[in-house]
């Protein structure tokens, strides 16, 4: 915890920059999936970004060591010499993978707006498993605060869902809810597992991420091979990648390295406000770039959002106020003794 009182500016920051990214990043993706022409597969865009995420951190960590032989012998002592730590970041690698096949069966499940608006769900969850696994106390009114994020996002989320039903495979609601509550369980608490690692040891940022993009890899590569492997092997792994698609990736990688600074720095909590805040702006942006409407669900759902962000921001504001009058009780019985 000295590293986020050392760097309190990074905090906000990376907050910001989190929030803008993330929002070029849903009208990048969205605008490579609705143009004309193929599509490419998402699952070999995620292989590439998680790939590229690593390489870029493996270069941060040598310029940070400028020696070839001590930047071999740190990542051979860090890698394989400690292979349990590294063994650890497996953890939210495999659930991340569960989380992502549990959102396919709940989406085969569930009618479109259900999915949106019960996925929101692990806002909630995500700040239960704070409190559960980093001992974190939320106060009653950050506690409202996430639930008004939670009912906002699902209100700004139904704009982007159409009425139409999921398809004709026969649905069950009980099965799409079950995956859509261990789904929401898994993204919160992968997260906040990523989050206790990077707090809970000296390691730095780059070495988590390398890590955790090893085993990202290799969980990305099974993704691929299970849904779209023979379609790549007719059609090629890079089919249908064009400048925009490639640039995509580059903002996912770069997107996943400003996650990792964000939950070192600030939270989980915060990030989930970052992101919720980054869907409201790429909605905005999407009226320019793509006439999208505005409807009144959107624009009570964004309101709400940004309640919700000043709300869970004033008790932080007041805690100081607390501290500075035991240090003058704790003198004054000490004077009396």
């Amino acid at each position: 915890m000295a590293q986020k009182e050392t760097n309190p500016h990074l905090k906000y920051v990376s907050l910001a920059v989190l929030t803008f990214q993330n929002a070029l990043l849903i009208i990048s993706m969205r605008y490579t999936r609705v143009v004309a022409g193929d599509l490419y597969f998402t699952t070999t865009a995620v292989v590439i970004s998680e790939s590229l995420k690593m390489v870029i951190c493996l270069v941060i960590i040598f310029f940070q060591i400028r020696s070839f032989r001590q930047y071999y012998e740190h990542l051979y002592e860090s890698l394989i010499v400690n292979w349990k730590d590294t063994l650890l970041m497996s953890v939210p690698a495999i659930v991340y993978m569960i989380q992502n096949n549990l959102q396919y069966v709940a989406v085969s499940h569930l009618e479109a707006a259900v999915f949106q608006v019960t996925y929101q769900f692990k806002i909630l969850t995500t700040a239960l498993f704070t409190v559960l696994m980093l001992n974190r106390k939320l106060v009653a009114l950050q506690w409202a605060s996430l639930v008004i994020l939670f009912i906002g996002v699902a209100l700004v989320q139904l704009q982007n869902v159409s009425a139409t039903s999921t398809g004709a495979q026969e649905q069950n609601q009980f099965i799409g809810l079950l995956a859509v509550i261990v789904s929401c369980l898994s993204s919160g608490f992968a997260g906040v597992y990523f989050e206790k690692m990077l707090k809970g040891s000296s390691a730095s940022v780059w070495l988590r991420n390398v890590q955790l993009g090893i085993f990202g890899s290799l969980t990305a590569i099974i993704g691929v091979c299970l849904k779209d492997g023979s379609n790549i092997y007719e059609k090629g792994f890079f089919f249908a990648y064009t400048p925009l698609v490639w640039a995509v990736v580059v903002q996912q990688a770069t997107g996943g390295l400003i996650v990792a600074i964000v939950v070192r720095y600030a939270d989980n909590i915060l990030k989930g406000f970052a992101t919720s805040l980054s869907i409201i702006l790429s909605c905005v942006a999407a009226v320019f770039l793509f006439d999208y409407s505005i409807t009144v669900n959107f624009s009570i759902g964004a309101a709400l959002v940004i309640v919700a962000i000043y709300l869970y921001g004033r008790p932080s504001q007041q805690k100081p106020t607390l501290p500075l009058k035991l240090p003058s009780t704790e003198a004054k019985t000490q004077t009396s003794s």
